[in-house]
């Protein structure tokens, strides 16, 4: 059991200092690092949110993809490797059922938790580009 606070919560605090206490008596490269560490506190925000889901989806639909049983005891590592050593030797590609959309979903899950201001993501989003499953 974890006490309070929660990671996110300590994560707001330190973002809220940062935006309201320090930045504004920060100049130069300072600022400019201070900016930074406030984007990296974003992320982890976004990555303490989404990618549980995110990695549950991945792991299912590698398993399917590796056909592995749903039961199989792989880690998403592991399981990840042996997707890349399918495509490398040739035995898959981008005809293979499913393997396009599943390498789709993992690319804006990813952009969600790092970049999801990023204008390549905003656009694969307007184009109807299947999103991660955070379930």
């Amino acid at each position: 059991m974890q006490d309070r606070p929660a990671a996110e919560d300590l994560l707001a605090a330190v973002r809220g200092f940062l935006n309201d206490t320090a930045m504004p008596q920060l100049q130069g490269h300072a600022a400019f690092s201070a900016r930074v560490a406030g984007n990296v506190l974003d992320i982890l925000a976004r990555e303490l949110a989404l990618a549980p889901g995110f990695q549950k989806a991945e792991t299912r639909r590698l398993k399917a993809l590796l056909d592995v049983g749903p039961d199989a005891k792989d880690d998403l590592l592991t399981l990840n490797r042996a997707l890349c050593d399918k495509i490398a030797s040739g035995e898959m590609d981008l005809s293979t059922p499913d393997l396009r959309d599943h390498l789709i979903k993992v690319s804006m899950g990813k952009l969600a938790i790092d970049q999801p201001r990023y204008q390549g993501y905003k656009t694969a989003q307007a184009n109807n580009w299947p999103e991660e499953e955070s379930k």
